[in-house]
């Protein structure tokens, strides 16, 4: 599948979009519930080792984030409406901590896939850090998406695993 059509083998129209929040357990659940999100993953983006494993980016040693890659079909959901939510589960003001999970592998952070989803990530956080909502400075860090590294599958749709246990979406 290519960046630009996450769908292509099945012929339908889908983006890609990868967000940071906290704990990736409970991030994914929120966008798996998402009419139009076609699938979610977690894993890791955004450090300089390759292939780490959870054990490894639990050290804050890697530079990379717990993150979920989010393949929608934008004829059913919006990338704005998919960052709207991204900023109402989690505290982007909180640097490198989500409540009691603290490390930069628990950062807020957008990674985009084209100019297109820069420039939406950028303009909103602008029009919510003028709003008001926020007391404190807005952390969220708006970079390149860069390589995706797949959580090992005991981590994949871990609540619907194991029950709605452990990570808290604040």
């Amino acid at each position: 599948m290519s960046e630009e059509d996450p769908g292509k083998m099945t012929g339908q129209k889908t983006r890609k979009a990868t967000f940071a929040a906290g704990c990736f357990w409970g991030v994914e659940a929120v966008f798996r519930d998402v009419e139009g999100v076609v699938s979610t993953a977690v894993g890791y983006t955004g450090g300089s080792t390759t292939n780490p494993t959870y054990e490894e980016v639990c050290t804050d040693r890697t530079g990379h984030a717990e993150a979920v890659e989010v393949v929608y079909d934008p004829k059913v959901v919006t990338y704005e409406e998919l960052l709207d939510l991204f900023w109402s589960i989690h505290d982007p003001t909180t640097r490198n901590r989500q409540g009691p999970d603290i490390g930069s592998q628990y950062r807020s952070a957008i990674f985009y896939h084209d100019p297109e989803q820069e420039a939406a990530a950028r303009a909103k956080m602008e029009k919510l850090q003028s709003s008001g909502l926020y007391r404190r400075e807005m952390v969220t860090e708006i970079v390149p998406a860069s390589q995706f590294y797949r959580a090992e599958e005991r981590h994949q749709q871990y609540f619907e695993k194991h029950g709605r246990r452990g990570c808290r979406i604040w």
